[in-house]
């Protein structure tokens, strides 16, 4: 190499630098004479200089496989066998040498190597005395660096190079080829396709070369193909000449597969075939290298070989046809491996060939019969390599005698020219050919027997046969059975000729005549006329054969009746009373007979609203063509509105149903003869049909407002303020807005009427009631919304006022487009019952019962007295009860705190007088008693403050004890004359019986008393138990003293017993 040489220069050059410089220095400096001597010199010097060469790398193999590394050493002197040492330098200790193997110590390699070196797996072989190839049988990953061969010296003297370095990279065995492994068997000529994947991942850059090899027993491996790492495609020797011929071939489809094709098998193809893939890389010195090598699964091929006889056989559909009808001869051929066999056939009639089909499929006739070919009269097929069929469609009297089918086998010969191998011939068989007649029948069919004026009449008229050319002739017979006038004509060849009385029809494109097929004709008449297309129609054909013909007819009616019968339309709803905001849809279903489904319907619905006063007017219309035209007067409709429509039912949905949707509607159908007619506008409909009206009522739908229904009673106090809830435990709509009311009703009466104490609207304005309308009142109530389903009553400023029932009333409203806001739902909620209870106070008046017995007519005083210490700024009003002994409690008289007198009893009012002698002394005089007037009497005294506000609060009310008053009739002073004097008159007449009387009356009075107390007693302890059962009405001035009560009938009698004593 280049180096090498450069080396060998340089290396003498070296030596000189030993020798002295005043020797080499006047040399180099004379003439080429000397620098010649010098340079002979130099090269005598330099001769036995020692040289070690290594193979030049750096190496890439895979691991796995050998490598050798050849070492050479020259320019030494000694024994002509050299030794030589190889050491490997680590990539991880690249200053230390790892002994390998020596040539001249068997102990040399290190520990780590002995054992592979000791089974040869790691040795050197000579190849000369000087040079030697390392062997590495089986590399591993370890085995990667940089390898030193070294010769040790054999010489007198140290000159030269002693050792040469080389490196090895080991890289993974990514080689990969694969093939699916098969047992197959194939008749000789079949043909064969073997895959095989191949597949490399090594990050150098590497060739890939493949190659397919059949083994036959213990003969070595044959070659069949391969190619190779630059691509080119090398044959097998045994091989060669198929791969020419293409019979053999190899394809690389796409990165990774490799097919190897034989399109004939041949029986030396017998045996196991794979596929070997070699990965190849170039070296430094530019030479390739195979480092790694795969081979396939065996497939294994066994070839049938064939029989080569052939045989031919001839069949025919019908041994006997009618001039004109179709005559096929079929011949079946039968062979092994008959697919690849070229084979050509020839048809014979009397052994004259009639056609032939080679095996291009090229077809050959003899005579007249090419002719008849090109018009179609002669038909020759190959449906296979085994059947070959002769159709003659039409047979002549000529045609019959007999038929023979011949086959031949062609073969390439070895010049590449085309022989016949073989040929063999079938049986004959006889044709019999007979003159026909006419055997023609017609059918004649309608589309519809009955059809609406405007649709199609379409005719069919059918021959049974077709073999021989037709014409037609269509004629019209009215129904007065008038003479037939022609409709059109089509003659054999195809030309069509209209009547005259259809000839302006036809130019309007209502007629039209057609040949569907070589037996079938159709006659179609548009925008039909019920007056003069009703009637029957005639089909004439006329069959035409080598010069003769035969006419055949048929005839048929036909009914167009007029568009507008029959026509109903129909409106139907699922509901006729819908809920606000619901949903509903209307069907408006043409009725008609089984004909006018087809002709086009156009659909107009019409409503007249509840609200307005007008007629019907367009909400949309539907036309037949699909386009939705909206009315101008209803707008709203096209925004919620979804209109659809089939052939003759009609759907109107009409979402969120408003106030304005409710009223009366209706459909109204449109019909046209055609779909051209229905898409101008400028044509009026053929007929148009109303439905009944059907009315839609919108209703408020339920509402599911709920609050709470709880009743329950709540006592405060003065000082307390309080609060009153009103819960809405559900909603119609979440997103409803509520109004609620708070209303208050008194205690008594009973029957009072609730009053309104203020009310919050949807939009959160608040009005008070006319009775809380004061600004006094107004500051004392507060309503406030404390969540969205919550309300809440404040009662700021207690009082004694503030007792009676309380609760809301909630309304629901919801917003509608057409009508803005709604009441959805009004609810009252349950009653909570509120009960003043005066607080604790300091106010005291006497509580002690006294009885008073007074004659009739005189006057009587009853006192209440304060009896505690009055505070300035209070203010008092008393109230006067009595109590009698067969009625109720009567309120006598009230002083306001102003000093207004209302007064209960208006039968005692101008005989009470009350009085006040000073702060908290009251005093109520009744004037000429009367026996009515006994009973029980006793005061209630309240006392009232005025607050910041300047409201009026009551601070306290008690209420004293009981006065009972007894009243007595007067006794009787009529006298007589029986004695002068008075005195002796009463004392001698009167007096026993005076004081008889007396005694007795006091008797009697008393007995009357204790009964009377008796009573009173009972009727006490009535009241006592009613109070007690009825303590949420029983009346304020009733509930102060229970105890006082209980003890009121021992009073009142031991005062009767001391007044009948007395």
């Amino acid at each position: 190499s280049s180096q090498l040489f450069e080396e060998s220069l340089l290396l003498p050059l070296s030596v000189c630098l030993f020798v002295e410089e005043e020797s080499c220095f006047p040399l180099l400096m004379g003439s080429i004479q000397g620098l010649t001597a010098v340079l002979l010199l130099l090269l005598g010097l330099c001769a036995g200089q020692r040289m070690v060469t290594v193979q030049k790398g750096h190496f890439y193999r895979a691991e796995g496989y050998h490598i050798t590394i050849w070492c050479n050493v020259s320019g030494y002197e000694g024994p002509w066998e050299q030794t030589f040492e190889w050491a490997v330098y680590w990539p991880s200790a690249p200053k230390t040498p790892m002994l390998l193997v020596s040539t001249g110590d068997p102990s040399f390699p290190y520990a780590v190597y002995a054992q592979r070196v000791k089974a040869r797996e790691i040795y050197i072989e000579r190849i000369q005395g000087d040079s030697v190839l390392l062997h590495i049988t089986k590399l591993r990953a370890e085995d990667a660096g940089e390898y030193e061969c070294h010769t040790p010296n054999t010489d007198d003297n140290y000159f030269g190079v002693y050792s040469a370095t080389t490196s090895l990279s080991v890289i993974p065995d990514t080689l990969s080829a694969t093939m699916n492994p098969q047992d197959l068997i194939r008749d000789e000529g079949d043909s064969l396709e073997l895959i095989c994947e191949v597949s490399t991942a090594t990050a150098q850059h590497t060739h890939i070369s493949v190659a397919w090899y059949l083994v036959q027993g213990d003969e070595e491996d044959k070659e069949i193909l391969s190619l190779s790492r630059d691509f080119v495609l090398i044959a097998g020797s045994s091989y060669s000449q198929r791969v020419s011929s293409g019979d053999i071939r190899l394809d690389k489809i796409g990165d990774k597969k490799y097919k190897l094709s034989i399109v004939r098998i041949l029986p030396l193809d017998q045996g196991k075939i794979y596929c070997e893939a070699v990965e190849w890389i170039q070296d430094p010195d530019e030479t390739w290298k195979d480092i790694a090598r795969k081979r396939t699964n065996k497939t294994s091929l066994i070839v049938r070989i064939l029989d080569d006889n052939i045989s031919v056989k001839i069949t025919v559909a019908k041994s006997s046809v009618l001039e004109g009808e179709v005559l096929q001869i079929n011949c079946s051929v039968q062979a092994q491996n008959i697919q690849n066999r070229w084979l050509q056939m020839v048809w014979l009639h009397h052994d004259k060939v009639v056609a032939s089909i080679d095996h291009h499929g090229a077809l050959a006739f003899q005579e007249d019969n090419g002719s008849r070919y090109t018009r179609g009269n002669l038909l020759v097929r190959k449906q296979s390599n085994e059947k070959y069929i002769l159709r003659i469609n039409q047979a002549e009297l000529n045609d019959k005698g007999t038929y023979r089918c011949e086959v031949s086998e062609i073969e390439r010969s070895s010049t590449g020219s085309l022989t016949v191998k073989k040929t063999r011939s079938s049986s004959g068989t006889d044709i019999n050919v007979s003159s026909r007649e006419s055997v023609l029948k017609l059918i004649l069919g309608i589309n519809e027997e009955r059809i609406m004026e405007g649709e199609a009449l379409i005719f069919h008229c059918k021959a049974s046969v077709a073999e021989n050319d037709l014409s037609v002739k269509w004629w019209y017979i009215s129904k007065n059975k008038s003479p037939p006038v022609l409709i059109a004509s089509m003659d054999q060849e195809g030309t069509l000729k209209i009547g005259t009385s259809y000839l302006e029809r036809s130019a309007r494109s209502d007629l039209r005549l057609e040949k569907l097929d070589s037996s079938t004709f159709t006659l179609t008449i548009y925008n039909t006329s019920a007056t003069d297309d009703s009637g029957f129609y005639r089909c004439e054909v006329t069959e035409w054969f080598k010069g003769r013909n035969w006419e055949h007819t048929q005839e048929i009616s036909a009914n167009v009746e007029s568009l507008g019968m029959n026509l109903k339309a129909v409106l139907m709803s699922r509901i006729a009373n819908v809920t606000l905001h619901e949903d509903f849809e209307l069907y408006c279903r043409v009725s008609v007979n089984h004909s006018t489904k087809r002709v086009p319907v156009s659909i107009i619905w019409q409503f007249h609203p509840s609200s307005i006063l007008t007629g019907y007017q367009k909400v949309v219309k539907i036309t037949a063509g699909g386009t939705i035209e909206w009315g101008s007067t209803f707008l709203h409709f096209q925004k919620k509105t979804k209109v659809t429509k089939s052939s003759f039912l009609s759907q109107l949905l009409i979402h969120g149903a408003t106030w304005q949707d409710a009223g009366i509607y209706k459909c109204e159908a449109e019909v046209w003869r055609n779909a051209q007619q229905a898409g101008d506008w400028t044509i009026a409909a053929a007929a148009t049909v109303s439905s009944n009206p059907v009315e839609i009522k919108v209703t408020q739908p339920e509402s599911k407002l709920k609050v709470s229904l709880d009743t329950k009673p709540l006592e405060i106090s003065t000082k307390d303020a309080t609060e009153i809830k009103c819960e809405i435990t559900s909603l119609s709509k979440e997103e409803s807005q509520l109004g609620v009311s708070w209303y208050f009703q008194p205690l008594s009466p009973m029957d009072a009427v609730p009053l309104l104490i203020l009310a919050t609207n949807y939009s959160n304005i608040v009005e008070y009631g006319e009775f809380f309308s004061s600004p006094q009142k107004k500051s004392r109530f507060h309503s406030e919304k404390v969540s969205s389903r919550l309300y809440q009553l404040s009662i700021l400023s207690v009082d004694y006022d503030v007792s009676g029932t309380y609760y809301c009333v909630v309304e629901e409203w919801t917003w509608s487009a057409d009508s803005g806001w709604y009441n959805f739902g009004k609810v009252e909620s349950g009653r909570t019952t509120v009960h003043f209870k005066p607080s604790e106070n300091k106010l005291h008046i006497d509580c002690t019962n006294h009885s008073i017995a007074i004659t009739e007519k005189e006057d009587v005083t009853l006192k209440c007295l304060i009896q505690s210490q009055i505070h300035p700024a209070s203010h008092f009003s008393i109230i006067w009860f009595k109590e009698s002994v067969h009625s109720s409690t009567e309120t006598l008289l009230k002083i306001k705190d102003s000093g207004i007198i209302e007064y209960g009893n208006v039968k005692m009012a101008r005989r009470l007088q009350p009085h006040c002698h000073s702060i908290g002394d009251f005093y109520l005089t009744i004037q000429d008693v009367e026996v009515g007037d006994s009973g029980l009497f006793y005061c209630q005294v309240e006392e009232w403050t005025v607050n910041c506000s300047t409201a009026q609060i009551q601070q306290a009310s008690v209420q004293s004890g009981y006065t009972e008053l007894m009243v007595l009739p007067p006794v009787s002073t009529d006298s007589t004359e029986i004695c002068s004097s008075t005195s002796l008159f009463h004392f001698l007449l009167f007096y026993p019986l005076v004081m008889f009387i007396i005694l007795m009356a006091a008797i009697l009075f008393l007995c009357f008393k204790i009964k009377s107390s008796h009573q009173k007693q009972r009727h006490l302890k009535t009241k006592q138990e009613f109070w007690g059962e009825t303590e949420l009405v029983k009346p304020a001035h009733l509930q102060v003293g229970d105890e006082r009560n209980n003890s009121l009938g021992n009073e009142e009698a031991n005062s009767l017993k001391a007044s009948g004593l007395d």
